[in-house]
């Protein structure tokens, strides 16, 4: 059974009873982990707050030092922490080791930075007197991670709130906190001092709501869906504590009559269907225009059908299951509402045949579903994407911003005029110009409208990790 990771170790504790960990390939239980309270939760953040004085007054290299230094002995584990990975999510093995090499690039590009974090120096602010501006760490952050990206998305929050001098307690999903647990003793035995990074187990309502209004949390750092964000937004803000919000979203792409169809249509796979379409960055809606789409679509539907589902330990599987069963089903009625408003099924749309266990669903492809349906106003979480043809770009910018999302956004064409235009105008914290949706750790990335607030990645991340001070100086003489 897997216990809470405080203070550096593994404690066992009472908790309200245990939650089972279950693979979403079988079915089956991996391990359980008890249902953290309030007293649990107060532990942790105690062990974070008394970590906080050594952690804050060592220099900032050698922050960075031990946090390169805990990175390397994650990736020296990564066979056998991605299995652990597949068991608990369901991804296949190769797209886990991925992820745990993403979750490591992110630490190590925040040890870098380490030497970056300055303060200002402000001259002559008055006869005999200056200015100094510091630039200080919050104190107790505490990271809520969600089940589609477990390690990558705790190290979006683990790297900036820890190279600026914060602690922190991290609750992952309750389905998905294997991974978290074992990384947390990982980066512990490599140096990373007890306190500093510690992991409480159990669900939102409970274990979340009590690290949310915990006293001495500073700071909250959440990626979920819109819905728990603008609860968790709600309790933060009773205190005032700092939050960012990664949430969700339904990201367009938009492909031009100009544009490199083969790449775009390779780009719309792997966008959509990477982690079983279960990504908040993932393609969600796919405009094309008129003049290209017959032939981009059956670019694509080729692409579709040679994916092969199964569980994620078998060789050559491309897509796993989804999570949960709640999960799958409602993506299923997403694709039933979409059937029901008009759309073509063009590829999927259905359970696979011969696998009556896990949670599994084909890869779906949906021509011309209505505007107003739920693949077009919701965000799908799932291996299904809806297809619209549209004129020209200006009635593809207008649909892509129709949706009250602003998370990511892509567009395919040679004439750069059309790209710029297309930067400038769509609704989103990201934009991707003939390129595939990948994040990069050099550049912020955040969402706009009810995708969320608050920046990710980049040197801009440490912003929402610290605090700035004013200091006047004022000569003796």
């Amino acid at each position: 059974m897997a216990e809470p990771f405080v203070g550096g170790e593994y404690v066992e504790v009472t908790g309200m009873g245990r939650i089972s960990v279950v693979d979403p390939a079988s079915g089956e239980e991996v391990d359980t982990v008890p249902l953290c309270g309030d007293e649990e939760v107060d532990r942790a953040v105690e062990s974070a707050r008394e970590a906080l004085a050594g952690w804050q007054g060592m220099p900032a290299s050698r922050r960075g030092e031990i946090l390169a230094e805990a990175a390397r002995a994650v990736m020296e584990r990564r066979d056998e922490l991605a299995p652990l990975l597949t068991a608990e999510q369901g991804k296949p093995l190769r797209e886990a080791r991925i992820e745990i090499r993403r979750f490591v690039l992110t630490l190590e590009h925040y040890a870098g930075l380490a030497k970056n974090i300055r303060g200002g120096y402000v001259p002559d602010l008055d006869e005999g007197a200056y200015g100094m501006i510091l630039r200080r760490p919050l104190g107790v952050v505490g990271a809520i991670v969600p089940w589609n990206f477990p390690t990558t998305l705790l190290g979006n929050k683990l790297g900036p709130a820890l190279i600026t001098g914060n602690a922190v307690v991290a609750k992952p999903a309750e389905t998905t906190p294997l991974t978290t647990l074992r990384i947390a003793g990982i980066m512990h035995e490599a140096g990373l001092p007890a306190g500093v990074f510690n992991v409480v187990t159990g669900d939102g309502p409970t274990t979340g709501q009590a690290l949310v209004e915990h006293p001495l949390v500073r700071k909250v750092a959440f990626t979920g869906s819109t819905p728990v964000g603008r609860k968790l937004a709600a309790l933060a803000a009773g205190e005032l504590k700092r939050a960012t919000l990664e949430l969700g979203g339904s990201d367009p792409m938009i492909v031009c009559d100009d544009a490199d169809l083969d790449r775009a249509a390779s780009a719309a796979s792997v966008g959509r269907f990477f982690n079983c379409g279960q990504a908040c960055l993932a393609v969600k809606r796919l405009y094309v225009f008129e003049s290209v789409a017959e032939e981009l679509v059956e670019k694509l539907v080729g692409k579709v059908k040679k994916l092969r589902v199964g569980p994620g330990t078998e060789e050559g599987v491309m897509i796993g299951p989804l999570h949960t069963p709640r999960q799958r089903e409602l993506v299923e009625g997403q694709v039933e509402d979409a059937v029901s408003s008009g759309a073509e099924v063009l590829a999927g749309g259905k359970r696979p045949d011969g696998r009556e266990k896990g949670n599994f669903y084909e890869p779906t492809l949906l021509l011309e579903p209505s505007h107003d349906s739920r693949v077009a106003m919701e965000e799908v979480f799932g291996p299904a994407l809806p297809i619209w043809k549209v004129s020209d770009l200006d009635e593809a910018i207008e649909r892509a911003n129709s949706s009250v999302y602003g998370l990511g956004s892509s567009i395919w064409t040679r004439d750069l005029d059309r790209a710029t235009e297309a930067a400038e105008r769509i609704e989103a914290g990201y934009t991707w110009i003939n390129s595939p949706q990948i994040v990069y750790d050099e550049l912020p990335f955040g969402g706009w409208k009810q995708s969320g607030y608050g920046k990710e990645h980049g040197i801009e991340a440490l912003e929402y990790y610290t605090e700035t001070k004013s200091v006047v100086v004022r000569r003796s003489s």
